[in-house]
């Protein structure tokens, strides 16, 4: 099942995430996201209550970033792919590796689609993949951006803009609007009436060429910025509508620079956990958490 409850009165669950590394990530988009998922708390007066269990996976036993930091990995990607369904989190860092990974068609690139693939067959289970930085790239590359919304660092947007329009063409699909924001949300799958037309916490997406103003050729975000809406509602989510979504409704969060992935990981402890356990967690680290993009769903 999955580990995070179905609703407010369901059993509370450690969240199983693994980072997926290559030669070359960068420290931040991986050391970032680590202090904020390991710092988040159940109860917030038991420490023994920790919300997210991490786990790495590698190319090779010890894995060192493009700033010369070194982590082990748990496991390499072949047993990485065999334990696949037991992740409800993977975390996908940016780096100059990025490029290294792309040219080789290398990891972890086959093991996204393989948990793509998973949650296509099985849409009941709540998977997320966090691309952090131009980690974005690589699920631009696999064509898991197809029809969503996505961002990446500022000086790659082009690029990032450039792979999509390659991969819809490719695969005959939809295009994907590149948005500047400090991170985006897809699929956050919260589901709040039959109707989602008269859902007022529904952030609609309307795609360019529509009639909304733009700004340097993409569209000004359209988010409500800090909404209480999850936290003052009860979680109901539709299976079946959920797997009529792009990916079998798998969350897709894209991160701007790398220290848009902080945001977004208080995002995923917000929804994932509390939304008072990612205040609390900002509280800790000294960090002002700046607020992304919800497109389709409740803004956290």
């Amino acid at each position: 099942m999955s580990a995070i409850a179905d609703n407010n009165d369901g059993p509370i669950e450690t969240v199983q995430v693994l980072f997926a590394l290559y030669p070359g990530y960068n420290t931040l988009d991986v050391a970032g996201p680590l202090e904020v998922l390991s710092r988040s708390l159940h109860n917030s007066k038991d420490k023994a209550s920790k919300a997210f269990k991490v786990q790495f996976a590698g190319t090779a036993a010890a894995m060192t970033s493009v700033q010369g930091l070194t982590i082990k990995a748990d496991m390499d990607y072949e047993d990485a792919n065999d334990e696949l369904e037991d992740f409800d989190l993977i975390i996908v860092p940016g780096g100059e590796g990025v490029f290294d990974v792309l040219k080789n068609k290398s990891e972890p690139l086959g093991l996204l689609s393989k948990y793509v693939e998973l949650q296509e067959k099985n849409p009941a289970k709540e998977r997320t993949i966090l691309a952090v930085d131009i980690g974005t790239l690589l699920l631009a590359q696999q064509g898991m951006l197809e029809g969503l919304a996505a961002t990446t660092h500022p000086d790659y947007y082009t690029r990032l803009e450039q792979i999509c329009q390659e991969a819809s063409t490719r695969d005959l699909s939809m295009r994907t609007d590149v948005m500047e924001e400090r991170y985006v949300v897809n699929n956050a799958r919260f589901d709040l009436g039959e109707n989602p037309d008269d859902n007022p916490y529904i952030i609609r997406k309307a795609r360019r060429g529509d009639g909304e103003n733009t700004q340097n050729g993409r569209r000004k975000s359209i988010a409500r910025k800090g909404s209480n809406a999850w936290q003052e509602s009860r979680r109901r989510e539709s299976i079946a509508r959920r797997a009529k979504l792009p990916l079998g409704g798998m969350r897709i969060i894209t991160t701007g620079g790398v220290t848009a992935g902080l945001d977004a990981s208080l995002y995923l402890v917000g929804s994932l956990v509390s939304h008072d356990s990612a205040l609390e967690v900002a509280r800790v680290i000294q960090y002002s958490w700046v607020k992304g993009v919800t497109v389709d769903a409740i803004d956290v």
